[in-house]
């Protein structure tokens, strides 16, 4: 649909003769925050990879801004931010988001804005590997930001922060949805759920829901996220004991 900004159907990945995702269908609409919960080794960041572009793929499609994942359009349209820290530990941080917004085309203004926009002015020119942790994801953030994408795809961002840092993140998130970008974020921490449009609740590589938090309360009769996604579990293995 038009006015989704990702459309995956029936996504099929193998990793080392496993199916981690056996037909996977999902959308995210534009200017949503769409978190992508689960436990570790669920194919939360298979999925973000695929959507990506940097996945190979079994079958299905994945399409983005109406292009299929990868392709050279989206280049500076769609922002990844893995896991691990991509910076470069000997550089500054004004160096760092330079250097990507070079690759990007962009000029040293777009990397001011892009390192004002995650409120690290102050440390522009402080080395990476002096940065404490919600720092250093704040400038993963701002090297992703540079291109000025209209989807950021975030691989849990958050991990291994503090409650403080992961909401002073968060409050970023939110201000860039806020300016019509799209953000597909993922996280295992389940308190996150509360402050995403939508959640997409991911387990062995299948969708579990699909919905925002308040819906998928009054569908499991529960109070939060986390008892919501394990009776989601429950009912789940309950039918895979069924059909067995």
């Amino acid at each position: 649909m038009a006015d989704d900004a990702i459309v995956v159907e029936d996504l099929r990945v193998t990793r080392g003769g496993r199916e981690v995702l056996p037909g996977l269908s999902m959308t995210v609409p534009r200017g949503q925050v769409v978190g992508l919960l689960g436990p570790s080794g669920g194919g939360k960041s298979t999925l973000m990879r695929s959507v990506v572009g940097v996945q190979v793929v079994a079958g299905g499609t994945v399409t983005v801004l109406g292009e299929p994942a990868g392709s050279p359009a989206l280049r500076s349209r769609v922002g990844y931010l893995t896991q691990a820290a991509s910076v470069y530990a000997d550089l500054s941080v004004k160096d760092n988001v330079r250097y990507f917004a070079r690759v990007l085309g962009r000029d040293d203004a777009a990397a001011d804005r892009a390192i004002e926009s995650v409120d690290l002015t102050d440390h522009a020119d402080a080395r990476v590997e002096n940065l404490s942790g919600g720092q250093l994801s704040r400038a993963g953030l701002a090297c992703t930001l540079v291109g000025d994408p209209e989807v950021l795809v975030l691989d849990e961002p958050t991990v291994g922060l503090d409650p403080v840092l992961r909401r002073d993140l968060w409050e970023i998130f939110r201000g860039l949805a806020a300016e019509g970008r799209t953000l597909l974020v993922s996280s295992h921490v389940m308190d996150e759920a509360v402050r995403c449009d939508r959640l997409v609740l991911l387990r062995a590589g299948r969708v579990l829901s699909d919905s925002p938090l308040p819906e998928l309360l009054s569908r499991t009769g529960t109070e939060d996220a986390d008892s919501a996604f394990l009776a989601l579990v429950d009912e789940d293995a309950s039918h895979d004991g069924g059909a067995a």
